[in-house]
């Protein structure tokens, strides 16, 4: 369920885009381009049209998230895992793995300083 609720606030979210790239800020968009004609779809039908539609879609987005949160698996709390994951937590933090000493080589040794010349 959660999923599908999930995929759908995709859609409407990419649909939601759309529709609102295609609006121009300044009244033309898409509607600019039935200017000329007036016809099923004029000028102001389509901003109507496009109008609706992105508050529609913002509606149905806003819905689908609320639906996600509602419907979302609950994880289990059980005080019993949760005490065990506490106490490997504590083992690893109290006993850290011992490095390994550093061996002194030769090469890391600074050479002494001949005092005879």
């Amino acid at each position: 369920m959660t999923s599908f609720l999930i995929i759908l606030a995709l859609i409407i979210s990419v649909l939601l885009v759309f529709v609102v790239l295609i609006q121009n800020p300044k009244g033309g968009g898409l509607a600019s381009n039935f200017a000329s004609s007036n016809q099923i779809m004029g000028v102001k039908k389509t901003t109507d049209f496009l109008e609706k539609a992105t508050w529609t879609l913002a509606i149905a987005l806003l819905v689908v998230c609320l639906a996600v949160n509602v419907f979302k698996p609950e994880a289990p709390t059980n005080a019993v895992d949760q005490t065990e994951l506490q106490e490997i937590i504590d083992n690893t933090a109290a006993a850290p793995a011992a490095a390994p000493a550093p061996s002194a080589s030769p090469a890391a040794v600074p050479a002494a300083a001949d005092s005879t010349k």
